[in-house]
Order: structure tokens, then C-alpha cells, then sequence
């Protein structure tokens, strides 16, 4: 469970980032992370029993839409959905850019000195 924990932390910290002034006591914070990883854990083996019972051997998105409709929080399918879907989209685009890479005819290390290179003058730009 702690890369559960290592996600779910880094969610809180993107919802509520630093910049905004405002933070989670460390307590409550660490309620939170207990409270996402319980409900992550709930809805994981509710839908792995759905599966099982399907003969499946990989849980799909439809067995997590039916976990949640099981346990009382149907309405959050639309917001799974949704993510589900720009999920799909982001895919997409990284198999675009292993695409570009593959046609790019450069080596790794060529690739790993343009990004530094890049990187500098970002730096450069921002200082």
C-alpha cells in the first residue's frame, strides 16, 4: 500500500499546492491519505471480485464502475468515466511521442544532451 500512499500524496500536494498558501495539518493530512487508500483498497477488491466472476483475468473499467455502483457511489461513474476517457486521450499522445522518438533516428544519450541543453536555457530564460 505505499505507492497507494505515495500517489494519494501526490495528489493532495497538486490539489492543494504550496503556492496557495494553505496546507493540511499534518494529522489531517495523513487522515486523508489513510481515507483514499481505504477507499482505493474497497473499490480494488470489489471489482476484482466482479472480474473473477467473469473469468477475467485483468480488471477493466467497467468492473470499477460496477464496484462503485455496488457500494453506494454511483455517482461518481460519470467523474471515472471522464477520467477514464482523458486517460485514453493521454495514451494516445504518448504513443505519438515514443512514435517521434522511434522516427527520430537519434540515440538516447543524443536525446538526454538536447534535454539538457534545453533545460539550460530555460534556466537561463527564467534567472
Amino acid at each position: 500500500l505505499s505507492s497507494h500512499t505515495a500517489t494519494v500524496q501526490k495528489i493532495v500536494s497538486e490539489i492543494l499546492p504550496s503556492s496557495t498558501g494553505l496546507s493540511f495539518a499534518k494529522e489531517a493530512r495523513d487522515l486523508l491519505i489513510d481515507l483514499c487508500v481505504e477507499f482505493i483498497s474497497l473499490v480494488s477488491s470489489e471489482a476484482n471480485e466482479i472480474s473473477e466472476k467473469e473469468s477475467k483475468k485483468t480488471i477493466a473499467c467497467d468492473h470499477i464502475t460496477q464496484a462503485l455502483e455496488r457500494l453506494g457511489f454511483a455517482d461518481y461513474v460519470p467523474a471515472v468515466l471522464e477520467a477514464a476517457a482523458e486517460h485514453k486521450e493521454v495514451q494516445k499522445g504518448r504513443e505519438k511521442k515514443a512514435n517521434k522518438f522511434e522516427q527520430s533516428g537519434l540515440t538516447l544519450e543524443e536525446l538526454e544532451r538536447i534535454q539538457r541543453e534545453q533545460f539550460a536555457d530555460a534556466a537561463a530564460r527564467h534567472t
